[in-house]
């Protein structure tokens, strides 16, 4: 067998995401491919538009580069099918001057196996089931596909999602059903749900204990006019457990809970001129000044107020529960696209 490169040179190929990778030798990618029952010859997600494609075998190769241990290997591939269910990074968003990355959300007993954090600092660093997991996606995405800086990749700041971004939810401390479970899957089976993602908006919130407050300033939060570029928006409440047992406590639903978010995300036709975004173009559909030669004004959801809401629908308002109970902070991850179908939650096979 020859030798195996150096870190150095992984470097000068442009084989990493700027951190160091793990040169994968064939023991390594041995290891990675004896978890999963697929053909390492398997297209996980395609782009025909460059001609390339991610198969199960460059995959387990970048899950090595990316530090991951051969039992992650199952939740990198349920990953990557729920990137494909969901859809987006196939049609070029991953190349977009938007700069997204992707969320990948962990439920069921996988979550302990395996040790992925659902509880403190879960958006941070300090554990590697989710570092490493979160980066073989992208670290994939850059080696396999081209997907690199200043190349296809044409992002105008990017998203520290691009480097990691996987979290658990902390359904031990959550006071309803969790992500899994509500789409049909058993609290025993273990599932991945892949979400393309712009950015993570942290809410301070322990100033009340009246839900009604708590929501509207998730509301607030997640109608940012900043956010708006077409005609809506989505979102993925991201609870922490002490905010979700307010709600709960006070007889609030998930279901609730994202209806009232979507209500109040309200948007006047003033607070949209006063950013020039009263309009959108009769061409692109993106939001433009009510003066722009392409303008057409969208009507608003009740004719006796002017404006529209800035999430599609309760249905693009996904509730999980995560993080430490300790200091009233929630979080609002902006997801791309309007949204309102089934999340592509995605069962990881038991082995053995």
């Amino acid at each position: 067998m020859s030798a195996l490169p150096s870190v150095d040179h992984c470097y000068e190929q442009g084989w990493t995401d700027g951190l160091p990778v793990i040169p994968c030798n064939e023991e390594q990618l041995a290891a990675m491919l004896a978890e999963v029952d697929r053909d390492p010859g398997e297209v996980l997600l395609a782009m025909p538009q460059l001609n390339r494609a991610i198969t199960v075998r460059l995959a387990a190769i970048n899950a090595v580069m990316a530090g991951c241990l051969p039992e992650y290997f199952p939740t990198v591939v349920a990953a990557w099918d729920s990137l494909r269910e969901e859809g987006y990074p196939r049609k070029g968003i991953w190349q977009s001057t938007t700069g997204t990355g992707s969320l990948l959300l962990v439920n069921g007993p996988v979550r302990e196996r395996i040790g992925i954090n659902s509880r403190g600092n879960l958006f941070g660093p300090g554990f590697r089931a989710n570092a490493t997991i979160g980066r073989a996606v992208r670290l994939t995405a850059m080696n396999a596909l081209g997907l690199r800086p200043h190349e296809l990749d044409q992002a105008t700041q990017g998203t520290p999602a691009k480097y990691t971004c996987c979290i658990a939810e902390n359904e031990e401390e959550s006071p309803w059903p969790p992500l899994h479970v509500d789409c049909g899957l058993r609290p025993e089976d273990s599932a991945v749900t892949a979400l393309t993602i712009r950015s993570v908006v942290h809410v301070e919130a322990r100033h009340t204990a009246v839900p009604e407050q708590l929501l509207l300033d998730i509301a607030g939060t997640a109608a940012r006019t900043g956010a708006l570029l077409h005609q809506s928006v989505s979102a993925c409440l991201v609870l922490a457990p002490e905010h979700a047992r307010l709600l709960a406590d006070a007889g609030w639903t998930k279901r609730q809970v994202s209806a009232f978010v979507h209500e109040h995300s309200f948007l006047s036709r003033a607070e949209l001129d006063r950013v020039g975004k009263g309009a959108v173009s009769r061409t692109s559909r993106w939001r433009v000044p009510v003066d722009h030669p392409d303008a057409e004004i969208d009507p608003g959801p009740d004719p006796e107020r002017d404006g529209v809401h800035a999430l599609t629908s309760p249905d693009a308002v996904l509730v999980v529960v995560a993080g430490a109970a300790n200091s009233g902070v929630s979080a609002v991850v902006e997801t791309f696209g309007p949204r309102g179908n089934r999340p592509p939650v995605v069962r990881i096979p038991a082995r053995g």
